[in-house]
């Protein structure tokens, strides 16, 4: 049985301009031990799914669907009965630590609470598994850094400091939103291996949100890749960077830049993203895709198994095998 399934989620905002569709009916199942990568552009759905699961959308935020963890609905449940599990047994790293983090208190003042919040622990027992943590997340001298205060680390060190936190209390899933943002290329690997490492250890399901492909095909077992809120595919890691099946997905590979390649410019998808608040009637890629016919711009493709590969989902009218056909070389 999985470790979390979910349903069928969707998010959407009421605002003074109407309904805002942020998400709209993702499924997906995680096991323990396992990694899945929530990749695609800004405003595609990746962070208000996670944070649908969380609890913590904006005020005006609705969800629909079922997402299931321990035989809870995540969705439904009570905010005293999620309270003991965010933090305890959901835990999420957030994109930028600096606002995630109080400047207010020190670093052992805001990893103690949680232990003594969740773990019954007293203030020195708390004060020592937080040591044992900031050690395990490469941080030295952890008792001397414990009183420090967030804008006394670097932007790599205060990102090791919310891992450490959202490990305090050994999480069977842990969220990591873009975990490695704004972080120069050494810090960035460091902080991927010390994920991997952390993950062996302590058995932890890890689902990673980011925009990065690179990122994605050095950690993730499975990828999923939104687009306009919805899944555009569904695949593992090596099939989908190997052989991918949706135009978005190809066009997103694309877009890469190659160490292999003599091309002079990088490859762009042309167009804009949809607007959530007036979404299209048909596939959200369409309008953007060169390969879309009359049925994509008026009928949404369910998500369904590729011909090539079961195992493989995508959404795509098209009965092509992988994207592109036979014979055509050009990108979407």
């Amino acid at each position: 049985m999985p470790l979390l399934q979910v349903e069928e989620l969707g998010v959407r905002f009421a605002t003074p301009d109407g309904m805002v569709h942020a998400v709209n009916g993702v499924s997906f199942s995680l096991e323990a031990g396992q990694t899945l990568g929530i990749v695609g552009e800004s405003g595609s759905g990746k962070s208000q799914t996670m944070l649908a699961l969380m609890g913590l959308l904006a005020h005006n935020g609705q969800t629909s669907g079922q997402a299931w963890f321990q035989g809870q609905d995540l969705l439904r449940l009570h905010p005293r009965a999620l309270n003991r599990l965010r933090g305890n047994r959901l835990a999420m790293i957030f994109q930028d630590p600096m606002t995630a983090l109080n400047p207010y208190l020190t670093i052992e003042r805001q990893m103690s609470e949680v232990l003594q919040h969740h773990q019954h622990m007293t203030r020195r027992g708390a004060r020592l598994r937080a040591i044992e943590l900031l050690h395990a997340v490469r941080i030295a001298d952890g008792a001397a850094r414990l009183d420090m205060y967030p804008h006394q680390f670097s932007g790599g060190m205060r990102q090791r400091v919310m891992i450490a936190m959202a490990l305090l209390c050994r999480p069977q899933v842990l969220i990591a939103d873009e975990p490695s943002t704004a972080l120069d290329v050494t810090v960035q690997a460091q902080i991927l291996s010390l994920l991997r490492e952390l993950q062996r250890d302590f058995g932890t399901a890890i689902v990673l949100i980011s925009h990065d492909l690179g990122v994605v095909a050095g950690l993730c077992d499975q990828v999923i890749v939104m687009y306009g809120g919805r899944v555009m595919e569904q695949a593992t890691a090596e099939s989908l960077f190997y052989r991918p099946s949706h135009p978005y997905t190809m066009g997103l590979l694309a877009a890469l830049p190659r160490l292999d390649s003599d091309a002079a410019t990088l490859v762009s998808i042309p167009g804009e993203p949809p607007d959530p608040a007036h979404p299209p009637r048909g596939c959200p890629f369409a309008a953007r895709c060169n390969q879309a016919d009359e049925q994509c711009q008026t009928l949404a493709p369910p998500l369904a198994p590729a011909p090539h590969d079961p195992a493989v989902l995508r959404a795509c009218h098209r009965a092509w095998e992988t994207w592109p056909p036979a014979g055509e070389r050009q990108h979407a």
